[in-house]
């Protein structure tokens, strides 16, 4: 039941979609309960944003299976999912009426910047962790670059990163054998 309300927590209070709960969950669950590792919170990440899906789901979804199989992963979703489904259905319901309301828009606008500081935490975090230096900040920088100015899809990102690790694997897996 823990794994549900620290899922629902951080759901509920968190502004900015699943970038910006990264440093939260990684509190919960690494810092705080350490269900995870660093190492083992990295590779959730990397597959929670390599999989369809919402991020802060995915990582419920992995961290509840690998302490509780299925159940846990049920459990850790439904934590995930609820406070969000449950403020956009009041939202919904009634606050429709305040769409063109000055005031909320003025609120929402005060809270971009804050949004884009909560986004950036995690990537630099993340970064550290994965030891990027100035060697291999050019991957990341290049993928960026692919990516917004050339409109080159994610996907192809995700598969040429894959075939490229594979490839320096078995290049090294060569030398060391």
């Amino acid at each position: 039941m823990k794994l549900f309300w620290i899922f629902a927590r951080i759901g509920a209070f968190t502004i900015g979609g699943g970038y910006a709960m990264i440093p939260l969950i990684e509190k919960e669950l690494v810092d705080k309960y350490a269900w995870l590792s660093k190492e083992e919170f990295v590779d959730a990440l990397a597959i929670a944003q390599a999989t369809p899906g919402i991020l802060a789901v995915n990582i419920a979804v992995l961290t509840g299976h690998k302490l509780q199989g299925f159940k846990g992963s049920l459990i850790a979703c439904l934590g995930s999912v609820l406070p969000s489904f449950l403020m956009i259905l009041a939202i919904a319901m009634f606050f429709s009426e305040y769409q063109n309301n000055i005031y909320v828009d003025k609120m929402f606008k005060a809270i971009r910047p804050a949004v884009v500081a909560l986004i950036a935490v995690p990537v630099l975090t993340t970064a550290k962790q994965v030891k990027i230096n100035t060697k291999t900040i050019i991957i990341p920088i290049a993928a960026a670059i692919l990516i917004w100015a050339y409109g080159i899809s994610p996907i192809y990102i995700i598969l040429a990163a894959g075939i490229g690790g594979w490839i320096i694997g078995r290049m090294e897996r060569k030398k060391i054998v």
